[in-house]
């Protein structure tokens, strides 16, 4: 499992960064208030809410990209959004970023779990049961 610590990592060239994070069905938070518009979105349609915490100068979450936005499109019931933590410097403090990638799973805004680090069988295993749990929920 792969981690990388939050720091102050510019080293001062401006990389195209946002292709990478985005991507399938993974929409790229970039303002405090597209993730609130977002948030709001996912109530409205009922949808639990994937955020990865992550960071362009980050190894693991370069590696884990991929297949998040590849379950992104496996799962469409979903809504999997990606936050650069050096875009939203003070945000990603609010939510106590230690490491990156960080998942929060959200219901209705609220986290209800946490993954710290490029696990993708646990990141599975999670969405897994997210999915499993709410088509039970909705029979």
């Amino acid at each position: 499992m792969g981690i990388c610590f939050s720091s102050a990592q510019n080293d001062g060239e401006e990389s195209d960064h946002h292709a990478e994070f985005a991507g399938g069905n993974v929409t790229l938070v970039t303002t405090k208030d597209a993730w609130d518009q977002k948030l709001s979105e996912a109530k409205r349609e009922h949808k639990i809410v994937i955020a990865n915490f992550s960071a362009s100068w980050c190894g693991p979450c370069r590696m884990i990209t991929p297949y998040y936005i590849e379950l992104s499109e496996k799962h469409p019931s979903l809504m999997f959004l990606t936050v650069d933590v050096d875009e939203l410097t003070d945000f990603s403090t609010q939510w106590d970023i230690k490491a990156t990638p960080t998942f929060f799973f959200l219901r209705d805004g609220d986290q209800f779990d946490k993954l710290v680090g490029a696990n993708k069988p646990e990141l599975l295993k999670k969405i897994n049961g997210i999915v499993d749990s709410e088509s039970r929920r909705h029979m």
